[in-house]
């Protein structure tokens, strides 16, 4: 009885190992052939002899020419199987199929059966499709449904763009003598040709001649445009269910009653992020689609007795849609469930928390720190704190307007540590410092403004920073002095703990410079000092550190070593660091402006 009951969960399992495996087989036959192609167009004897196989007998698939297009085209195929993408598995079976129902005929009628190599490519070919149908569950990740749509506009004004320029090439490169005989449809047609054939026969364009580079500028420009209509028939769903009215207010309420376990909780809010509810609705998990990565940032919203509850379904959604799990700056505490869920951590940095009322200027360790404040002070600098809802609506504007003007670059920058906007009377709750000088324009005006933090609610009792602006020509310390005023000031607002900027590698910066730090390191911290130069990383630390914070670690969490670089990338664009091609700078500011 025993047996027979345990006898189906054996064959469930077995079922799903070999199902596994197959597709790994799948993905790893796709990658050998990369590599043979790749080898293939630099190494010309190889080449040369995979091109006459090819020729006198059958090719395997994918090989094709043997070359660097081809080899790029496997790859992309390698990488599409990879992640798991329902649509290249269609791609694959469909045209392996194809090949192998033509090569099994041929064999059987055709007098082809004595070549060793033909048998090879048979039993290469048999072994490969068996695998795409036996891991067929493995290979599940749906793309957008507007893909098929996108690919066939890309692949008609593509081509139509795309032939034109070929054409424009050979009438300008056309070398024959009776080159005057050839009309334009002619030498688009030429050009057309070459786009769609790699070895075309041109005898029929007798008043055609044009040098190799051209042809080879016209096949590279044809690979392109293939691989551009391959990625619109693959990619990934760029996002699901954008936030709601009802999201947010579940949101909300869930902040409510748990905002004070995480100060990065009401960031969760930020509108261009979904959210995925744990069965209960008692906690969220808040993320953003960039690239591919589903990327969440902080902590679930909500109880953690039900954060695994909202985790689950996070990673199902991801995986059936092809993207690659992350989440940025979780707690220490968060990243523990994530890792009972398959995730790996890696420790990004330490976030500064202030207890307001153990902060101090008192003492030798503050000296400097005292000095600075006391300098901006006596320069007649005031600083006036309010929440947003106490701020007019004609002052707001002000303030949004000086804000704006303040801003380095184009795009509004953040995503993890940052609400992405400013004045929306929902936040009411947030709190705003405005720094004024000393010159008033009369009795009883305040001075001009020179800078302006923003912080949005940490619980009942805590604020969290969400934007820093300052005039340029202003002078310097300006910061530092409104986040003493506030610390200083903190029963005005009723708080009492404030969390500030995140210092990345933090640790690496302390330890690194102590007595007997070992060899690597130094190499480590010497490498981030040498980038600091342009991205903000030793400097937000010491910034950081002169307020004596309380260090709380933050982890990045994902799957797979493998996925960093492209989490890495996801997580730049995310924050406003790097910005897709093709959307001109003016256009990203316009956007945002009308978000407003």
């Amino acid at each position: 009885m025993g047996d027979a009951r345990l006898t189906p969960n054996r064959q469930r399992r077995a079922s799903t190992t070999a199902s596994r495996r197959a597709g790994e087989f799948a993905v790893w036959y796709l990658r050998v052939v990369t590599f043979v192609n790749l080898l293939s167009a630099v190494w010309v004897s190889f080449g040369n002899d995979v091109r006459r196989h090819n020729e006198e007998n059958f090719f395997t698939p994918y090989l094709l020419t043997a070359g660097f297009a081809s080899g790029v085209f496997t790859m992309f195929l390698a990488v599409t199987m990879r992640r798991r993408k329902r649509a290249a598995w269609i791609l694959n079976i469909v045209i392996s199929s194809l090949f192998l129902l033509l090569f099994t005929f041929a064999m059987l009628f055709a007098d082809i059966r004595q070549h060793a190599q033909n048998w090879i490519s048979l039993v290469l070919t048999a072994a490969f499709v068996a695998s795409l149908v036996v891991g067929r569950r493995e290979f599940y990740a749906k793309g957008d449904r507007s893909n098929p749509r996108l690919a066939a506009a890309v692949a008609v004004g593509g081509l139509l763009v795309s032939s034109l320029f070929a054409a424009l090439l050979v009438t300008v490169a056309n070398e024959a003598h009776d080159s005057h005989r050839s009309t334009f449809l002619e030498r688009w047609g030429y050009g057309t040709m070459r786009l769609i054939s790699v070895a075309a026969d041109d005898s029929g364009f007798a008043g055609i001649s044009t040098p190799n580079w051209v042809d080879i500028v016209i096949n590279v420009i044809s690979t392109v445009l293939i691989l551009a209509v391959l990625y619109a028939a693959f990619r990934s769903r760029r996002a699901v269910d954008p936030l709601t009215e009802d999201d947010e207010a579940r949101l909300r309420a869930l902040l409510d009653r748990n905002g004070d376990r995480d100060s990065l909780g009401y960031f969760a809010l930020r509108r261009e992020k979904s959210v995925v509810w744990s069965p209960t609705g008692k906690a969220a998990v808040a993320y953003r689609v960039v690239g591919g990565v589903s990327l969440a940032a902080g902590d679930p919203i909500g109880d953690p007795e039900a954060w695994p509850g909202a985790i689950d379904p996070w990673l199902a959604e991801a995986r059936a849609h092809g993207w690659i799990p992350a989440v940025m700056g979780a707690s220490e505490e968060a990243g523990t469930v994530y890792a009972r869920h398959g995730l790996d951590a890696l420790e990004l940095g330490d976030e500064a928390l202030v207890e307001t009322a153990e902060f101090t200027l008192e003492g030798r360790a503050m000296r400097t720190v005292r000095q600075a404040y006391n300098r901006v002070k006596r320069a007649g600098y005031t600083v006036r704190i309010r929440r947003h809802a106490d701020i007019p609506a004609d002052e707001m504007a002000h303030l949004l307007q000086r804000a704006d003007d303040w801003r380095d670059g184009a795009t509004e920058r953040g995503f993890s540590m940052a609400l992405g906007r400013l004045g929306d009377p929902a936040d009411g709750q947030c709190v705003m410092l405005e720094c004024t000088d000393s010159r008033a324009g009369g009795a009883g005006e305040a001075g001009e403004l020179k800078a302006l933090l923003s912080f949005v609610p940490w619980g009942p009792r805590g604020l969290s920073l969400d934007l820093m602006r300052r005039d340029r020509d202003a002078d310097n310390g300006l910061m530092e002095f409104m986040v003493i005023e506030l610390l200083q000031r903190a029963q005005e607002i009723k708080i009492t703990q404030v969390s500030l900027n995140f210092a990345m590698f933090r640790s690496v910066f302390e330890r690194g410079g102590r007595i007997g730090a070992g060899p690597v390191l130094r190499l480590w911290r010497s490498l981030l000092s040498f980038f600091s130069r342009w991205w903000q990383i030793e400097s937000l630390y010491r910034a950081n550190a002169k307020y004596r914070p309380i260090w709380e670690p933050r982890f990045l969490l994902f799957e797979k070593s493998a996925d960093l670089p492209r989490i890495g990338i996801a997580a730049a664009r995310a924050e406003g660091f790097l910005e897709a091609p093709g959307l001109p700078k003016w256009l990203h500011r316009k956007h945002l402006e009308s978000r407003r």
